[in-house]
């Protein structure tokens, strides 16, 4: 053997020992975002934005499950046939969903969602004209000032990233909770920042630490802003009356199709947390929520800030909103959609928390 192949085998047969057999190469490769696997012989990954199936395969449905074990105990999770879909995250914050027989019918499926070593600042988005300047600035601005916001969006659209970013404006001298199903915020700068994330139950179906039991627990660690990753049920109710009880400048995201369906999914999700009158509800959202920033995934697969709304609150049987910025699409030039985040007409209705900071927009 020559010295080149001796080297492959050995990374080879390290990885297939010590880490994640042929998915290590896909998981050390930074120009993938994301890696798909549908059962042992189909392996796809997200490049540039495109979808592509790899040469690659196990060698049977065992070792794949031996590298799900290998994946979901280094988290401490369980996943097994009586509990066969679980979130976690790689050592890197690389976030996991996997799904197990007999739920996936062809073999078992890992979805890992990859994020960048360093995190992408306010300046790079800019550079993406994922946002303009001036929208920057302001949210700048709203976050310095404690305005609740919340990002909304579809899958791939960005709205961890874009919390990040909207993260590093927090003063530096604040307490910040960040709540999680799995941990994979990369807040920089905040030195009192406390990390909660969520646990399943074990075995015997005990032990589980829910998000509304954290946002519970949180409440009672003085915290200025609460973070929470990503709202899915219930613990929205818990995180609207955090909002409304003095935790201003918190932030969370959230999956929605526009910034309306957004507000419509929280009421959903407040009444399987509890039983109360609709009215109720959007009178509590209309006071916790400030500012709702909706991110998208154009057809060039650029992710854009596509919306800046201002919730006004609620009245006379109706939420109210204020459009701040709007993308304007321009041109599509050799596939890339030109346009740009524009201001509209409308003034901010809500600034007291502004001049309550000495901040001017």
């Amino acid at each position: 053997m020559s010295v080149e192949e001796k080297k492959m085998y050995r990374v080879e047969l390290f990885n297939a020992i010590k880490k994640l057999d042929i998915l290590q190469e896909l998981v050390d490769n930074d120009e993938i975002t994301e890696i798909m696997v549908n059962g042992p012989d189909n392996i796809f990954v997200e490049k540039s934005g495109k979808i592509i199936k790899v040469d690659k395969r196990f060698t049977d449905r065992s070792r794949l499950e031996d590298v799900i074990q290998n994946i979901v105990s280094k988290a401490n999770r369980i996943v097994n046939a009586s509990t066969p879909i679980t979130d976690t995250r790689l050592m890197d914050g690389s976030r996991v969903n996997i799904v197990l027989n007999p739920i996936a019918l062809d073999g078992p499926v890992i979805t890992i969602r990859k994020f960048p070593k360093d995190p992408v600042t306010i300046n790079q988005l800019i550079k993406w004209e994922s946002i303009s300047e001036e929208a920057a600035e302001f949210l700048r601005k709203l976050v310095l000032a404690g305005y609740n916001i919340f990002i909304s969006g579809g899958t791939g659209s960005g709205k961890t990233t874009f919390l990040n970013v909207l993260s590093n404006y927090i003063p530096k001298d604040e307490r910040v909770i960040t709540i999680e199903d799995s941990a994979e915020l990369q807040i920089r700068g905040v030195d009192n920042l406390v990390r909660l994330e969520t646990r399943n139950s074990n075995i015997e179906g005990e032990g589980e630490i829910t998000m509304r039991d954290l946002i519970k627990s949180s409440l009672r660690m003085r915290p200025d802003r609460i973070i929470v990753g990503e709202v899915r049920g219930a613990e929205a109710l818990d995180m609207i009356q955090a909002m409304n009880t003095g935790h201003d400048g918190s932030i969370s995201t959230g999956h929605a199709n526009s910034p309306e369906d957004m507000v419509s999914r929280l009421e959903t999700m407040v009444l399987m947390g509890m039983d109360m009158p609709l009215s109720a509800i959007r009178s509590q959202i209309g006071s916790a929520i400030d500012i709702i920033v909706h991110l998208g995934r154009l057809r060039d697969r650029s992710r854009r800030v596509l919306k800046i709304i201002e919730v006004v609150g609620y009245d006379a049987d109706k939420m109210n909103y204020n459009t701040l910025y709007e993308f304007v699409e321009t041109d599509t030039i050799k596939n890339r959609v030109k346009g740009e985040l524009v201001r509209t007409d409308n003034q901010m209705i809500n600034t007291k928390k502004l001049q309550m900071a000495g901040i001017k927009i």
